[in-house]
């Protein structure tokens, strides 16, 4: 796939369909493409009630970005939507220069950050079934594997060779990757046994979820003010005295429009937030779209089977913006649970309130765990007071 260069040039395009998070997705666009490391040289920004079936845009936009083009010198023409095949094809063409979709930046986003063996795979596997889609007549990204030794079959055109390639190299990292999952259920299976309380840091990109974890476990996982700094799943064991412990991990962020191959192919990884007791759902409280930004995590939170499992919401970067001197540190639900916490994950203020709600979360496990025992115990010994009785019924010849 076309990995993007760093001195690489750009140009945004943005249309607005009267959508309420037009600015707030624009603003992510923006930052997607910092975080690639691209330069932004210019914005093309416009309303329509609906796409153009060819060129996504129409042909007066498209004149408007070839003009830039001429202008700025720009490599890249990045789109804040999600662009078909064909329409990718004609905007390459008309305009003599690449053109990508929002989510072929995220994918080489990912590409970029994916550290392990894992993490790569998945990424991998999320490209190639996005570029599966892009394959079209007359028009491949593998043209550079035209005509080698070996590799077309007989008969085969340009394109049922790039098919097969490509379907061919998904499933060998399926596999692969089926490896890899059956031995991270392994090792889940192993903490279940030892009845550990299961913690998963989830929330929206850059709301500060591996800042917590470093606060927490004292680990040193990577953090950045950018987006997608961290991908690959963490896992460490957390003591909390007098009370136990629990084993916390720190997941990929969320993203609006996160492209369903990458949710597909990080499944695996997702596992971890899916097989959790209790989630820490961290949210940037200095955003003003936090509110969207939390309906977009449960959005994937209920994708990936994990919305009901209970949450305790961070209200994250509180350093940022003037609460006032009355707002509490953390608000309990009607069965007295942390529900809510005050956090600065930088400075530290409400750490201990989400110790706090670990070491309470943890107390209520034990009590579970304590009485599913009771209960399954109860059900041994009247099974067996029952086969026992039954027996000596049949021993002395009583019906």
């Amino acid at each position: 796939m076309h990995r993007l260069k760093a001195a690489d040039t750009a140009i945004l395009v943005s249309l607005d369909f009267g959508e309420n998070a037009y600015l707030d997705s624009l603003q992510e666009l923006q930052q997607l493409a910092l975080s690639d490391k691209l330069q932004v040289v210019a914005v093309v920004e416009g309303k329509r009630s609906r796409p153009d079936p060819t060129t996504y845009v129409g042909s007066g936009k498209v004149n408007e970005i070839a003009q830039l083009i001429a202008k700025t010198q720009a490599s890249l023409i990045i789109f804040n939507h999600d662009l078909s095949p064909a329409q990718q094809r004609n905007l390459s063409i008309r305009l003599d220069c690449s053109v990508i979709d929002r989510t072929s930046l995220i994918l080489d986003i990912f590409a970029q950050r994916a550290k392990s063996y894992e993490g790569k795979l998945q990424v991998e596997l999320a490209q190639l079934e996005h570029l599966a889609t892009r394959l079209v007549r007359g028009w491949t990204h593998l043209e550079r594997q035209k005509g080698g030794i070996g590799l077309r079959g007989p008969g085969e055109t340009q394109l049922e060779t790039d098919r097969r390639l490509i379907k061919k190299r998904v499933k060998l990292l399926k596999e692969k990757l089926s490896i890899l999952q059956r031995q991270r259920n392994v090792q889940r299976r192993s903490r279940q046994r030892t009845e550990v309380l299961s913690v998963s840091i989830v929330g929206y990109t850059n709301a500060g979820k591996s800042t917590l974890f470093n606060k927490l476990t004292r680990a040193h996982s990577y953090t950045a003010d950018q987006l997608f700094a961290t991908l690959d799943t963490t896992t460490r064991k957390l003591y909390l005295a007098g009370s136990g412990s629990a084993v916390i991990s720190d997941t990929v962020g969320f993203i609006r429009e996160l492209p369903h191959t990458l949710v597909a192919a990080f499944r695996a990884t997702l596992e971890e937030t899916v097989r959790a007791d209790i989630l820490l759902h961290v949210i940037d409280a200095s955003n003003p779209a936090r509110d969207e930004q939390v309906d977009e995590v449960n959005k994937i939170l209920k994708e990936i089977g994990a919305d009901t499992i209970p949450q305790v919401l961070i209200l994250n970067k509180i350093d940022l913006i003037d609460l006032g001197t009355t707002s509490k540190g953390c608000i309990r639900d009607e069965y007295d649970r942390i529900s809510r916490i005050r956090l600065s994950a930088k400075t530290g203020e409400g750490i201990e309130l989400v110790r706090q709600a670990l070491t309470e979360a943890i107390a209520e496990n034990s009590r579970k765990l304590y009485e599913n025992s009771k209960d399954s115990n109860w059900k041994l010994c009247y099974g067996t007071r029952t086969f026992l009785n039954e027996q000596n019924r049949n021993d002395y010849g009583i019906k």
